[in-house]
């Protein structure tokens, strides 16, 4: 009750902090994003006002703390949910399926002779020289052996039949997995991709014989060649789709009943939009739902501010979610990364990664004298020990308090209890006394460890990949971003610190700033020194035909449709692909030598060479129809001048590590109010502000100002 009370409070005041893109007739949407600890939902009004609320989520079922928080913010609000014309939604449920290892039980239908394939795998292991080691895809498989049952057919690369399908086989494999109770069936055939015939003809079987069972068809969840990738894919389409479609379609028939005035809108990993009809039957393509909305929302902060180009810090209690975006724009995952937990997923997702590093984050002294810093996590219970709920370890959030950058009034305005003496007993039995050291010294030295981990993570992403983090914003979200992007800036040279009005919702808003998106991809196989055009134009046609008549069916008009082309391409050669951009209009030789043109400037980017005398083969190509929705957009804050006195409300000490240093000392540092600071206001480090959902650190030597849009701009005084 108490946590329902203290989030219920959270409200933004109606001074048009925000507003819409006046595009068509006045609309009101929502987005929620449920995490593990925490839904996250905000309501856009056309008017020009925002209500946010957060909510503790419903584990045991996230539609109830959905639609309660619906609830609070249309009565907050003061409308009637059917005025909710947009319903936005990011969620981890197929994502915590997967890594719980608590999906359905799933049975497989393959091609006689392969058996085996997901047992087996590529050849590449966690570590590559023990003969000791846990296979994660053999450990917790995703279809136990048993209920892996062949049949008699064969189709070539080229997708001729070269053995029919035996249907009488495939209906007695069908019976028995009916009788073994499994809950969902995978059909994966080799070469698929080209010929689903087959596939399709086990699917028409199925419902004959096993109509209550969730199927799973290679050729529609992933119709791309790579065997093992396609058969886990199909296969974690299946171990996920009962629990994920079941939620799915509870949430929605839980917000018609609510009277919801709009279909739920779910989020992807490729960062677009999907109906709830389309998400049920493809939930694979949730994997990675939550993170990407975080990664949309700090790249539409970016804009609002001036800077398109951002890497976005999402930390929370356990994680922090890292991204990249030059000019504002998703990048795609490579082949290789694209996986979720220890499964290989191949499907589309945005360049967003996740390291266990987080305001609850534990400290700790090893046997070997070693002081680590997560990635173990304190989690919300018994979480930090500061918290006074059983928590015994020391975490980042302990340390924040000792160094002063927490104060026992600014947690959630308050309303939640925090014992600074806990956090002192915690490091100094943990840490300090272990490392010889003092308070002081050991919590500042937790922060500097788990700072540098997120570091080093910004750095494999960006760096190593061809980008200078000097040419980009970070963007500090969640409830400890703010804490710590000040730090990171100053590690790795990047120019300024963005920090949104709302830290704490800030994937909630990402999924109001995207569009509906459909992806197809085919296998081509054709070379840019020989291409088959007639192939690739076919192909290309088919692709958006069926991508425009998706989003027809998803209520999508003519006029709103648009089909973006990219193309999968390597050298001669290599082993795997690259993403590219494929140019519009006509498919003919010049249309082959500029996609060729694109793959020869992304591989020098990434590789840092290139081979123009070498043939680019384009293995798959992609349409991706586009249904455009009307976006929400940051609107400006009320001005003031450059004096920003008058948001101070206290002067607290707290322990800072000034650059050239070699000692943390303590500084008198003023405490802003975030919400009485307006655009223009200026004020330097070191400096404290506050607001409900996140606090705000202004580093020694540094200069903060608040844009027009709200927004709070970290910058080196002397920039």
């Amino acid at each position: 009750m108490l946590w329902a009370t203290m989030w219920a409070a959270l409200l933004v005041d109606g001074g048009a902090p925000f507003a819409r893109q006046q595009i068509g007739t006045p609309m009101k949407r929502i987005g929620v994003d449920v995490g593990g600890t925490f839904t996250d939902l905000v309501l856009w009004d056309d008017d020009g006002s925002v209500t946010v609320h957060k909510t503790p989520s419903t584990n045991h079922d996230p539609s109830i703390g959905t639609m309660d928080g619906i609830g609070v913010l249309a009565e907050r609000a003061g409308i009637d949910p059917a005025e909710i014309e947009m319903f936005f939604h990011g969620t981890t449920v197929a994502t915590n399926i997967v890594l719980e290892h608590n999906g359905s039980d799933v049975g497989m239908i393959t091609t006689d002779g392969f058996r085996d394939l997901l047992h087996i795998a590529r050849k590449k292991r966690p570590l590559n020289y023990s003969n000791y080691q846990d296979l994660p895809w053999q450990k917790w498989q995703l279809v136990p052996r048993r209920n892996r049952r062949v049949v008699p057919e064969r189709i070539d690369a080229a997708g001729q039949v070269l053995t029919p399908l035996d249907e009488d086989a495939v209906r007695r494999e069908v019976r028995l997995l009916r009788e073994r109770r499994v809950e969902a069936i995978a059909v994966a055939f080799l070469h698929a991709y080209r010929n689903p015939a087959h596939e399709r003809r086990v699917k028409e079987i199925i419902t004959e014989e096993f109509p209550e069972a969730f199927v799973s068809l290679s050729s529609e969840v992933a119709p791309q060649y790579r065997e093992y990738e396609r058969f886990s894919t199909t296969a974690l389409n299946a171990f996920v789709g009962p629990k994920t479609s079941s939620y799915i379609a509870h949430l929605a028939d839980a917000a018609r009943d609510g009277q919801v005035g709009d279909d739920v809108h779910l989020m992807t990993s490729a960062g677009g939009l999907v109906t709830s009809r389309s998400a049920q039957d493809k939930p694979v393509s949730l994997l990675a739902s939550g993170v990407v909305a975080g990664l949309l929302g700090g790249c539409a902060i970016g804009r609002a501010s001036g800077f398109p180009s951002v890497i976005t810090l999402d930390v929370g209690g356990t994680s922090a979610d890292i991204g990249v975006a030059p000019d504002g724009r998703l990048r795609m995952k490579h082949l290789l990364d694209t996986r979720i937990g220890d499964y290989h997923a191949m499907v589309p997702m945005a360049e967003v990664d996740t390291i266990g590093a987080g305001g609850g984050s534990i400290a700790a002294v090893d046997e070997g004298g070693m002081f680590r810093v997560g990635p173990r996590s304190a989690g919300a219970v018994p979480g930090p020990a500061c918290y006074n709920r059983g928590g015994t370890e020391p975490t980042s959030t302990d340390a924040m308090v000792v160094m002063g950058w927490l104060r026992e009034d600014s947690f959630l305005s308050g309303s939640m209890e925090v014992v600074p003496a806990l956090a002192e007993s915690a490091i100094r039995e943990h840490v300090a006394d272990k490392l010889g050291t003092g308070l002081d010294k050991a919590a500042m030295g937790i922060f500097t460890i788990l700072a540098h981990s997120m570091t080093e993570a910004i750095g494999l992403h960006s760096v190593r990949k061809g980008y200078d983090p000097r040419e980009f914003s970070l963007v500090a979200e969640g409830g400890a971003g703010p804490l710590f992007a000040w730090q990171i800036a100053e590690q790795l040279g990047i120019p300024r610190v963005v920090v949104p009005r709302h830290p704490g919702i800030t994937s909630a808003v990402g999924l109001l700033t995207t569009d509906i998106r459909t992806e197809l991809p085919t296998t081509v196989w054709t070379s840019s020194s020989d291409p088959d055009i007639e192939l690739i134009r076919h192909e290309m046609k088919r692709l958006g035909d069926e991508a425009r008549a998706q989003l027809r069916a998803d209520g999508v008009a003519d006029a709103d449709i648009t089909l973006e082309r990219t193309a999968d391409c390597r050298y001669l050669g290599q082993g795997y692909e690259l993403r590219v951009p494929a140019p519009d209009g006509e498919i003919d030789a010049e249309w082959v030598a500029k996609t060729a043109e694109a793959f020869h400037e992304i591989h020098g980017r990434t590789y840092s060479q290139r081979f123009d005398d070498k043939p680019v083969q384009l293995i798959n190509i992609r349409v991706t129809g586009v249904g455009a929705v009307s976006h929400v957009r940051i609107g400006e804050i009320a001005r003031g001048g450059t004096d920003a006195a008058h948001a101070v409300k206290t002067t607290t000490r707290a322990l800072f590590w000034e650059p050239g240093s070699t000692e943390p000392d303590w500084h008198d540092t003023p405490v802003y109010r975030r919400e009485d600071l307006l655009a223009g206001n200026t004020f330097a480090g070191p400096a404290i502000v506050e607001q409900f959902d996140s606090t705000t650190i202004v580093g020694p030597g540094q200069r903060a100002t608040v844009d027009r849009v709200g927004h709070i701009i970290i910058e080196r005084a002397a920039a």
